[in-house]
This record gives structure tokens, sequence and C-alpha cells, in this order.
């Protein structure tokens, strides 16, 4: 007889012993599906981005390049306003993600901590952006009188504040800064701002990189507020940009970027190629973080 397989090791040295059932076939084929969905794809646009237009056209291209040909990139590089929206875009991304964490960190911290009064209270009121919006009108009249349409902070400063990122950080807080090293901290002399940037914010790397994760792949991936409140060519990001190339391309046989440079790609390989010139950073700045993602988010959920 066959001897059963060990799958766990226990640390006292005993051994967690079980069959590979049909259960754990079925979920791991689940899983694999699960993850070829969202994989296949990718690799799909991939194949079209850098293979002939000929063989795009006839649907011949699956998972593999057929007729390596880059002109869809060279043209993506040589067109200036395309590059010039993906380094605003970076720039935006980058004073977005600072500016969301200095505010949601400002904002959880305080009311994680049992010794400030009328918690309860604050919590509920900035809670409800959560639930509730002015709605489009009354946002876009309100960013006109302040002056913010066609400037960059229009895309940064409505939204630096969320309240699922706030939570997610209070609840982290909570959970695993204990009030007794505050008393410590206390009683040798330390203030709030001591306590925060020398103790509070070096445990907490793990949701830290989990809600910038949050903050800057929502802001790169954001084009909504791009197209109501920006007019200037200069100001739109990459996003935005890949969009009205989309649009603009879907009937038309050959595309073009700008007035200066004339593609000669089909429509469907120079979208295949913006799409991975503009999903590329996220995909490499991902990896780092993965493991402060995962982390951050089951401990940052276990207490509400």
């Amino acid at each position: 007889m066959a001897k059963e397989k060990t799958f766990d090791t226990i640390n006292d040295g005993s051994h967690a012993i079980r069959k590979f059932t049909i259960g754990d076939f079925l979920i791991m084929l689940v899983l694999v599906i699960l993850c070829l969905t969202c994989i296949l794809p990718f690799i799909h646009l991939a194949a079209k981005s850098i293979s002939s237009n000929t063989a795009v056209m006839q649907k011949a291209v699956v998972l593999w390049p057929i007729g390596v040909n880059l002109d869809a990139y060279a043209s993506i590089f040589q067109d200036g306003t395309l590059v010039h929206s993906f380094l605003y875009s970076v720039e935006v991304v980058a004073i977005f993600t600072v500016m969301g964490m200095i505010v949601c960190t400002c904002a959880a911290y305080p009311l994680s901590r049992k010794r400030l009064k009328g918690r309860a209270f604050f919590t509920v009121i900035l809670m409800i952006p959560m639930y509730f919006s002015a709605g489009l009108i009354p946002s876009y009249l309100l960013y006109k009188d302040l002056h913010l349409l066609n400037t960059m902070w229009v895309l940064i400063l409505p939204l630096i504040y969320s309240s699922y990122n706030m939570l997610i950080m209070k609840n982290f807080f909570q959970s695993n800064i204990p009030d007794s090293l505050e008393e410590a901290a206390f009683l040798d002399g330390a203030n709030n701002f001591q306590i925060l940037f020398r103790i509070v914010l070096p445990l907490s790397m793990p949701i830290i990189a989990t809600l910038s994760l949050f903050y800057a792949v929502g802001r790169w991936n954001a084009y909504a507020d791009n197209k109501y409140y920006i007019t200037k060519e200069g100001l739109k990001m990459i996003q935005y940009k890949l969009y009205q190339l989309v649009a603009s391309a879907t009937e038309a046989q050959t595309a073009t970027l700008s007035e200066a440079i004339e593609v000669t790609s089909t429509p469907e390989v120079l979208q295949s190629a913006c799409i991975m010139f503009a999903t590329l950073p996220i995909i490499c700045v991902y990896p780092f973080l993965q493991k402060y993602f995962v982390k951050g988010v089951m401990v940052g959920a276990v207490k509400g």
C-alpha cells in the first residue's frame, strides 16, 4: 500500500498527515482557472503588440507573436505627447500617493487611540464620504469656484482622503500597536509626534506599503475625473490618452497619436502596445510590495 503523502510539519516534531482528496484537486483546478483568466489576456495583448499587422488582422495571434514587429512601440516613443503623458502620470501618482498616505495616517492614528475623546463621533463623520457624495455637477461647480479646473491639483486634492483606506489603517493600528507601548514612550518623555514617527510608523510598514499600492494603482488606472475636469492636452494622464486613442481608432485602419506622428500599425496592434505601455509600470512595482500587500490587508481587517 502506498504511503500517505505528508504536506504539513508542525514545529514540535509531530506531523499532520492527510490524503490528497478530490476536493483538493477541485480547489487547485479552480485556482488555476482563475489565474489563467488573469494571465492569458495579458499574454495575448503582449503577443499582439509585437506581431505583424497582417497576422493580427487575420486573427492568427493567440499567445505567441507572429512576425515580430515593433513599429507600434516605435511610434509610441516617437510621439512626444504620449511619453509626456506617461511622465506626467508618474508625477501625479507619486504626489497623490504621498499626500494620500499623510492624510490617511493623520486621520487613522488619532482615531485608533482610546485616549481621544469623542473618537466614535469623529469616526462616523469621516466615514460619511464612503456612503454619500455630492455628485458630478456640484463637484464640478465647487472645483470651478476653487480654480482647480485644468490644473494638476484637481486630480490630486479631491481624492487624497479615502474612508476605506483610513478604516483599514485604523484597524491595523488598533490590532498591532498596544497602548502599553505608547504609555512607556510617554513615561520616557516622548510626545505624540515622536511616538508616531519613531514607534508607530516603523512598526506599520506592511499597511503603509499596502495602502500606498492602493493609492498608486487607483490613481494610475482612473481617468473619469481627467475626462470631466481637464481640457488641456498637456494635463491629460496616460490612461485618458489611451482611452482617447482606443475610441478614435476603433473603426480606422490607421491611427494617429498626434498630428506630427502617423502610425502605420493597425488599430488593434496600436491599442495593444499602448495598453502594455500603460500597464507595465504597475506590474514592475507590484512584485516588490506583494508580501506587504497580503499581510497588510489580512491584519488590517481583523478588528472593526
